[in-house]
This record gives C-alpha cells, structure tokens and sequence, in this order.
C-alpha cells in the first residue's frame, strides 16, 4: 500500500479524501492508522468518496489514507463451508479469538486459513489440455462438500505441465499450466474475485425443475424452481426470518449461504445454535457441513450492509460454478436498501421515492440476475444454480411502498405473508389469494412426470376451492351461513380442511416441519377425495350436515404427523374409513 491522499470530511461512515487523483472507482483503501476498511465509491477530481466499513469515530482531519489499488474482492478455496463472516469476509470466529467478543476496528484477519493443510487429489495428469473452468483435482472439505479446484478464469486453454497429489495450504501451488501465449502459471487452491464482478458461464439456461423445500404451501401452490428469483415480503412478526430458516434447512440443494443483512443478532444466533444441531436429511451430517454464514447484524456498521449481499453472491457463484445446486438467503434487502439509502444521502444525490436512490432498482437486478440455472465454464456440459431468495421487510406492511415494488418487478415468485394468518398462528403465514409463481407451468409438467400424474390438475382444484372459499365469506357474512347451498357448505368445509390440515405447518414438529412431494400428493388426494365424496352423497342424505362431523375427519387432520414410510398405509385406511361412513349414512345406520 502507498499513501494516496488525506482526510478533508467525516460525515458517520462517508469521509472525503484529497490527493486521490490516481485512484480508482471501488479500490479498497485503508483509513488512518487505525486501517479502517473502505472502499471508493465517488471521484470528484481530487477529491474521493470512501465509504467505511467499520466505526468511525475518533477519526481526524488530515489523517492518511492509503489504498491497496485492488477492488474489494473475497477468498474462495477450501475452508468456506461452515464459516461465519461479517459483511467483507472477515471471519468472526477469528476475530473473536484475536480481540474477545467486542470486534476491535482495523482487525486484519485473513478469510481462509491460510495454516492448514488440506488434501488434494488430482484428476488430470501431466500433459492434459485444460480450458478456464476444468476441473484439476478435489479436496474433501466436509463430509458434505468436496471441493473441486477448477482451472481459473484467466486462463483460456492451455496444458498441464505440472500437477501434484498430498496436502497443501491454500496459497501452496498445486499445479503449472501453460497457456497458448506459452507463459507458464502457477495454479494454487485460493484464487480472489472480486464481489462486483459477475463470475463468467457459458450460457443461461431455462430453469425447470423445482427447489423442493419440503413446505406444503410453497411446494404445491407457489414453487420456486432451481435457478429461480423468490421475494418474501411480509410486515414485522410475519415470519420472514422463520420462513427463510425453514428453507435453508430443508430445501433441496448441495450448498446453502445465509446472509443475515441488517436483523436482529440474535436471529442469527438462533441459526448459529440450531443449524449444527439439525441432521441434513439429505446426508446424515451436520447442516453446517454444507452452509456458509454472513452476518451483518443491525449494530454493525451500515456500510458494510451493501458489500454482505455482494459477498454472499459471489461465495455462491464459486460453489456454482463446481456444479453444486446453491440456496442463497437474503435476509432483507430491505436493511441492504436503508443502506443505500443513507450513504446516498450523504453523497448528497439527488432523491427518489421516499429517499431511496433512483439506482435502487438496478442495484436490485444486479443482484438478483446473478442467480439462475446456467452451464458452466469447461469442456464438460455441467450445470450449477443459484436460487437467491430474499425478504423484504416493508414498513408497516405497505406493499406499494418502493423496494418491495422494485424488488416484484424482477423475482419471478412472490409469498406474501398475512399478518393477520400469523397472528392466528397460522405458519407458514403466505396469503394464497395474493402470492404467485411464475415458474409454475414448468414445474407442474415436471411433477406430473416425476411424481404424479394428476399434480396440477390437484393443484387448480385446490386453489380453486380456496378461490371460491373467499368469494363465499364475503357472502356468509351478509346473509349467514345457512342462506347458502349444500355444495357451498361443502366447499367451505373442505377449504378450512386445506387451510388447517394442509397449509397450515409445524416449523418446531419433528415429522411436520418437512413434507416430501409424494407425501404432499397423497394429502392432497385424500383431501379432495373427501370433497368429491361429501358432493357426492349430499342429495341422499337428509342432515347432511353430518358430513362435516364424520369421526374420519380427525384421521385426516393428523395425516401431517404420520411419518414418510406410513402415509400411503394410512391413505388407503383413511379412504376405506371415509367411503364406510358415508355408505353408513345413506342407510341410516348411524
């Protein structure tokens, strides 16, 4: 580092530098001699815009300011998974270690462990033609993940001239290849990329297959395919954080990256206590062993709200990019916005709506078009895909109000979650009526193919049900429930059955927090056999009313808690059960 220039304006994490002519837009620099982290947002001439990662008081007038002439960028290598960093990589284990719980300012903590040794194995030999994006050799990093040291980007087709097997540390060079330009590189198990820069594929793919998050209401009604864009707006206490803990336990993908971007601490501390606990149905091990952390609290500094979520798509890119399915949280964007808008205040630009910067939409789309289903760099035609789902938290609830609108303009799956459902405890609280998937034709196909034949055709006639169950309401409240026909007492009864005994979920319940798509194809059928039953008998039997108090109605209420290996034994039951009772009815029996 040189010295570029001095401090001339402290305005909270914003400071103006002189003498820094020579620098460049998003070079990382260093503040006093504290070493502030910060990074060059504007260029005045002279004059440069830094905004500052960490606390900055107690700065001066006049103090130096260096700069590392790189742009911020991350580690990526073995050692990610299992990690929990702040906002611009720094591990918060380390830092814990190195100044105790109170993070000191200025620490300088390399992201990887830079000490250990990790075994690699290489799958090339001596002499192979490799192009940017080959695999040269893996390292198993967990039981979960193994790592795969691909041929870097700068790199276009060259030759391996060298190639070694054993343990080296991330910096320790593994292999040497010769590009067509025949200059020779050293290829290590580390390599920088920097957070702003989109990693390179080879095309975008159409995504087509769903994220299976083992969630009935998303799963059935509103799925997000591998690949796609969710947003999950909800007013506070909704539960958009729980909603977002539940999918990156359960959903169906090989790695997951948490970003907790300006909540509260302590939710992500109920994620660093639960996530090690929790065994990844998937693999028998650790969730952990397959979850990379990035924690940006709201008592850390704001700045470093905006470099999380670049931070935690990169780190995504880079699982991508080995052909692993990634499941990226971010939670909120709303927080990340705030952000924005603060230091664009304080760079005095001209406003937009409510304050926020008139870029905000594009900041949106340059985050969330990072995502999808694409084919990798490689001789190979392997797929990788990033599946970014983000919470909104609007103020008070207000949809209409500008990261939320900005934000449905570019995801593709909204889940608008009802405070008034949560607060019937009713979780997950996603309103049926106002959310939507715009994958859903897609993945119908695919279910229907892959787990059975009569999905969609399920899934219309229980939003259908649920559809008229609204129009209904309005209707009882006016007139009574005993002013409407027997078949809309029918539809109202099967409706709360779909809301209460298949929407409705238990996060905490050992067998209910996770429904397999075949499970949920086997409710479904006995849910709507039960509708087709009751509309069936009502003209032959005279109180039909009795109906709706069958003893079989409890059986099917609990069909949730039955485990995975038992609910087509309890289906066949349920059913023989139901058509008894409806046949006892017919003949006065009981």
């Amino acid at each position: 580092m040189k010295k570029k220039g001095s401090i001339v304006k402290i305005s909270g994490p914003l400071i103006v530098a002189s003498g820094m002519q020579d620098a460049n837009m998003f070079d990382v620099v260093r503040v006093s001699h504290l070493g502030l982290i910060g990074e060059v947002i504007e260029m005045r001439g002279e004059f440069a815009s830094i905004q500052v990662y960490e606390e900055t008081t107690g700065l001066k007038m006049g103090e130096e300011v260096y700069t590392t002439e790189e742009p911020l960028s991350v580690d990526l290598g073995p050692g990610l998974i299992g990690q929990i960093y702040d906002g611009i990589q720094r591990p918060l284990t380390e830092i814990e270690r190195i100044s105790g719980a109170k993070i000191e300012r200025g620490v300088n903590v390399t992201a990887l462990n830079e000490a250990k040794k990790w075994g690699f194995v290489p799958i090339v030999g001596v002499h192979k033609e490799v192009q940017a994006g080959d695999v040269l050799g893996t390292v198993q990093e967990t039981e979960s993940v193994e790592i795969k040291i691909l041929v870097p980007h700068r790199i276009i087709r060259g030759r391996v001239l060298e190639i070694k097997e054993g343990a080296f540390s991330v910096n320790e060079c593994v292999a040497l290849i010769e590009d067509n330009q025949k200059k020779i590189h050293e290829v290590c198990m580390k390599q920088k990329w920097p957070v702003r820069k989109l990693r390179p594929y080879k095309q975008k793919l159409i995504p087509t297959e769903p994220l299976i998050t083992g969630q009935r209401v998303i799963d059935t009604l509103f799925p997000i395919a591998k690949g796609g864009v969710a947003a999950i707006p909800g007013p506070f206490g909704s539960g958009k954080t729980v909603v977002q803990h539940q999918l990156a336990k359960w959903a169906d993908a090989d790695i997951v990256v948490y970003i907790g971007c300006g909540e509260r601490g302590n939710e992500m501390t109920d994620v660093l206590h639960e996530f090690p606990e929790l065994i990844d149905p998937k693999t028998g091990y650790s969730l952990m062993k397959r979850t990379v952390l990035i924690a940006n609290t709201s008592d850390m500094p704001v700045a470093a709200r905006e470099a999380s979520i670049y931070t935690g798509i990169t780190i995504a890119e880079y699982f991508r990019d080995m052909g692993y399915s990634v499941a990226l949280m971010g939670d909120s964007t709303s927080r990340w916005a705030e952000a924005l808008r603060e230091m664009s205040g304080r760079l005095e630009e001209m406003p937009g709506e409510e304050g926020y910067p008139a870029y905000l939409g594009s900041r949106l789309a340059q985050f969330y078009e990072r995502a999808g289903k694409v084919e990798v760099l490689g001789s190979g035609s392997q797929i990788g895909t990033i599946s970014a789902i983000g919470a909104v938290s609007p103020p008070g609830g207000d949809l209409s109000e500008p990261v939320t609108q900005a934000t449905l303009r570019i995801v593709k799956v909204f889940w608008g979650l009802d405070a008034t459902l949560a607060y019937r405890r009713h979780f997950p609280a996603i309103n049926w009526l106002n959310s939507y998937s715009l994958y859903q034709e897609k993945i119908d196909s695919f279910l229907d193919r892959e787990v059975n034949e009569h999905w969609s055709s399920m899934r219309f006639e229980v939003m259908r049900i649920l559809e008229q169950e609204s129009e209904l309401s309005e209707i009882v409240k006016l007139v009574g429930l005993d002013a409407i026909s027997k078949q809309d007492r029918v539809v109202l009864e099967v409706a709360r059955s779909i809301r209460e005994d298949f929407l409705h979920q238990n996060a905490f319940h050992e067998v209910d927090t996770y429904t397999s798509l075949e499970k949920q194809a086997i409710m479904l059928q006995v849910i709507l056999a039960y509708f087709q039953i009751c509309s069936e008998a009502l003209d032959s039997i005279p109180e039909f009313e009795r109906l709706f108090t069958l003893p079989v109605r409890e059986q099917i209420g609990r069909m949730k808690y039955v485990e995975e290996a038992k609910i087509a034994d309890e289906k066949k039951a349920i059913i023989t059960i139901l058509q008894e009772s409806v046949t006892a009815l017919k003949e006065g029996k009981c």
